[in-house]
């Protein structure tokens, strides 16, 4: 009798065990163009890139590190958007549209979320533009929306990127003092105002974005004599108001708030074609001071003439890319402060300050059209 033919089972390719496909799917890289050209593979694939919990799972493990998707600018009554990547990451400026029909200005940007002020009702708009959530909060007692003297700052939670705070700041240029309040969307509710001296020389302009780093916000407040950073310690709900070094007030010279390299508090400083970057220590005994770090020469790394370098005001920073954006008189540059590579962004465009959108953008799996009228299908780059 013939022996029996013992037949050994077909190993599974791992990629048709749905678990760790989608694990593997999960680390695309977080650019745009991602998830389009994963659907293009199968239906299988399709499936799983388009489902609602795999989506949130996408963008939560690429939540500290997202592209530099644009910025926004406060163009009254409203707020436009700028596209900063090409194609076929481009995201259209229709798709993060937000129709307002009083008077909104923004206060900042950070983590995926947009913080909107309306002065006249006293309140703030969260908004996510990805996912098109909106939260509005009301401001507490004693901050005043109102007056021009003030910053706002929207974040992530730590631990849970489904519940953000709030910071304002308000600016008492008369009793020369700030004052702050925290909100946190996980207890509904705002923190005891805090506030701090603040010398009155240091609030003459409007500040840029201030910094987060560790669970410090870092505002930078210039003034024309005295030039000082506000701490917000998000942890201890406490202020703090630490100097610069001295030799960084000089005439038409812009000062940034930055993450130094290695992590902690930096500072860029640009003055004509000259710009250094300075780096907060602190020694054994906890004693802190300024360190200059890199320098480097503005007319040696844009294509500019010396006249155009001469007037480049900063106008944002991206703090988890740490690129820094740049004016010049009808275009905006975007230099990345490691590698100090450079790109200008694709659409001409002007501001005084912008607000930088770092988020991943996974909301559909395909991206064209838009409200904007643009023509680019994903699926057929």
């Amino acid at each position: 009798m013939a022996a029996a033919l013992h037949h050994r089972p077909r190993s599974r390719s791992p990629l048709q065990d749905e678990d760790l496909l989608s694990e593997v799917l999960l680390r695309l890289p977080p650019q745009p163009s991602s998830l389009p050209r994963a659907s293009a593979v199968c239906k299988r694939w399709r499936r799983l890139v388009s489902d609602p919990g795999f989506l949130r799972r996408y963008r939560q493990h690429h939540r500290r590190s997202p592209p530099l998707l644009g910025f926004f600018r406060s163009d009254y009554p409203g707020i436009s958007y700028t596209p900063a990547m090409e194609a076929p990451d481009r995201v259209p400026a229709g798709r993060f549209s937000l129709n307002l029909n009083d008077r909104y200005s923004i206060l900042s940007c950070r983590h995926g979320l947009v913080l909107i002020s309306h002065s006249l009702r006293n309140q703030v708009l969260v908004w996510d533009p990805v996912t098109g959530d909106q939260h509005r909060v009301a401001a507490p007692l004693g901050i005043d929306m109102a007056t021009t003297l003030m910053d706002g700052q929207v974040l992530r939670a730590a631990a849970d990127a489904q519940h953000f705070q709030v910071v304002l700041v308000n600016y008492k240029k008369k009793y020369a003092r700030a004052i702050a309040a925290i909100y946190s969307s996980e207890t509904g509710v705002w923190s005891n105002l805090i506030e701090t001296p603040v010398p009155r020389e240091a609030m003459e302009y409007e500040s840029m974005p201030p910094v987060l780093v560790g669970d410090s916000l870092y505002i930078l407040l210039p003034g024309d004599s005295t030039s000082v950073i506000l701490e917000v310690d998000l942890d201890s709900q406490s202020l703090a108001v630490l100097g610069l070094p001295m030799d960084t007030f000089a005439k038409d010279q812009f000062l940034m708030a930055m993450r130094a390299e290695g992590g902690g508090l930096g500072v860029l400083s640009l003055t004509g074609f000259a710009a250094e970057l300075w780096k907060r220590n602190k020694d054994c005994d906890g004693v802190a001071s300024w360190v200059l770090g890199r320098t480097f020469e503005m007319d040696k790394l844009l294509p500019l003439n010396s006249e155009q370098i001469r007037h480049t005001p900063m106008v944002a920073y991206a703090e988890e890319n740490n690129v820094a954006f740049l004016r010049t008189f009808d275009s905006i540059f975007m230099v990345q402060l490691e590698s100090l590579q450079f790109s200008k962004l694709p659409e001409n465009s002007n501001c005084d300050i912008c607000y930088p959108l770092e988020s991943v953008y996974a909301s559909e799996t395909s991206i064209g059209g838009g409200h904007d009228g643009a023509d680019q299908n994903m699926l057929n780059q």
